[in-house]
């Protein structure tokens, strides 16, 4: 197989014309020679020839005529197991991505095709150096929208992040949400927009990480036709789509000066000036903005400006990473269990307490996002409907062979709630508290099926929602 970046040969099953020649250019830039195959049977047949020998990887589109893609992908598994294989779905063919991945695909991308991710997801099933096994993380979100009361955390650095997205949602404030990739700033901004009087606006989401930080400012402000060369169109601003609802900003810290000062002419106006344009457009939206870095450097090195800084700041929350709450990995893998299989083409499936005294033994470098996709992955290759240890053979090995002892944060043969009874000095928590982290923990774990978290707690529902009010989790769950 081909092993220099200049030579690595990519085959692309798909039908349709103008998609070949996207996708062609799209890996052309990340150093890939690209084949055609119009079919899943020519792709197979092809195998064979000196092309196909020579292949490093294959992406194909689930409307790729031919044998149905499960079996393409089973069937190009015997002839070649090592080949690795991308799957293009459509925006809701999670059963499709689910079928795939269990028949052998590497990862899926979809539609609308990011060009970043494609690379990014070629580049991850290519690479040999990266995490293997049940590690590999997936290019794809598994996104679904929570609300507060579904997001799982019961340490106390965690739930003071939570009250404060919770507080911070009920204003009209700026709100910076701070934590490592994959801590769950997504998570946190998007419920902080669904628990805001702006929750029936539109939500626009910005990856300044995934653009070219010249075109940052094109795509918040938009531009007039002949703006700048390549500004062939009229494009309007997420700015001004995210009009009367909100908008996250991920990586901040990657917006260059230049529009860094647009941003807080932005925030002190609430003007809208297109680059190119001499209208101004008054716009009334709310930024959440995250950021994986410390904006205080950036700011001593003259990266970041103060002034933008502060008009972000008035609501500021910091995100643990995962391993300074191992006492949720417990609760909080049940939960993610419970929505993976709630995806279509999922089943029922459950977790023994080795297999979660090795979770919680695993430090997850990539937190919330790669303890989740290790579950899906693990989901979807695991032959039964309970995992087990065996199940989860690269962290067994990344531990080497053996779990660290966690003073008893998961309960053997119980729920595994995790719930944290001990100040940081050494005293008891006040037993409202608890109270409220074992209903906040119901909630999640029963899907916010209110008469079923009732009826586990042993609770009427008048009497639930009493307390619901009293320890204030209607708002700051």
């Amino acid at each position: 197989m081909a092993t220099n970046r200049d030579t690595r040969m990519l085959m692309i099953v798909d039908s349709e014309p103008a998609q070949q020649r996207f996708l062609s250019a799209l890996a052309s830039r990340g150093g890939w020679r690209s084949v055609i195959a119009a079919d899943t049977d020519t792709a197979l047949a092809r195998l064979g020839t000196q092309d196909g020998m020579a292949l490093d990887a294959v992406i194909v589109d689930q409307g790729a005529p031919g044998i149905p893609i499960p079996e393409f992908v089973a069937e190009l598994r015997r002839w070649r197991p090592a080949l690795p294989l991308v799957v293009i779905t459509m925006r809701n063919g999670v059963e499709m991505a689910v079928a795939a991945m269990r028949a052998g695909a590497s990862d899926f991308v979809q539609k609308p095709i990011a060009p970043d991710r494609l690379l990014e997801a070629l580049d991850r099933v290519t690479g040999s150096g990266g995490p293997q096994g049940e590690l590999r993380p997936l290019t794809e979100k598994l996104r679904a929208p929570l609300g507060f009361e579904e997001i799982i955390g019961s340490s106390p650095n965690f739930r003071t992040a939570l009250a404060i997205a919770a507080k911070a949602a009920r204003a009209r404030i700026p709100v910076m949400i701070n934590g490592k990739p994959g801590a769950g700033k997504e998570v946190f901004a998007r419920a902080i927009h669904s628990a805001s009087p702006r929750s029936r606006g539109a939500l626009v989401m910005v990856d300044c990480s995934a653009v070219s930080p010249g075109l940052i400012g094109s795509g918040l402000f938009g531009h007039e036709r002949g703006a700048f060369p390549g500004a062939f169109d009229r494009q309007i601003g997420r700015l001004v789509q995210a009009d009367g609802g909100s908008i996250i900003i991920d990586h901040i810290e990657c917006i260059p000066l230049e529009t860094q000062a647009r941003l807080v002419e932005f925030l002190s106006t609430g003007e809208v000036q297109m680059i190119g344009g001499s209208i101004r457009q008054n716009v009334d939206v709310r930024i959440i903005s995250t950021s994986a870095s410390p904006l205080d450097k950036l700011i001593e090195a003259g990266h970041f400006r103060e002034d933008l800084y502060y008009a972000l700041t008035t609501a500021q929350l910091t995100l643990p990473s995962l391993s300074e709450r191992r006492g949720d990995i417990g609760p909080l893998t049940r939960h993610l269990l419970t929505r993976i299989s709630g995806l279509p083409g999922m089943g029922q499936i459950g977790i023994t307490d080795d297999a979660l005294r090795l979770l919680v033994s695993y430090a997850w470098p990539g937190n919330v996002r790669q303890l989740q996709d290790v579950l899906f992955r693990a989901a979807v290759e695991s032959k039964t409907d309970v995992l087990t240890a065996a199940d989860f053979s690269a962290i067994e090995a990344a531990l080497g062979g053996g779990t660290a002892n966690n003073d008893g944060e998961i309960a053997i043969n119980g729920e595994a709630i995790g719930v944290t009874l001990y100040l940081p000095d050494g005293n008891l928590r006040p037993l409202e508290e608890i109270e409220a982290d074992v209903i906040r923990l119901a909630i999640g774990h029963y899907r916010g099926r209110m008469s079923e978290v009732a009826r586990r707690l042993g609770i009427g529902r008048s009497t639930l929602y009493r307390k619901l009010g009293e320890l204030g989790i209607d708002t700051a769950a």
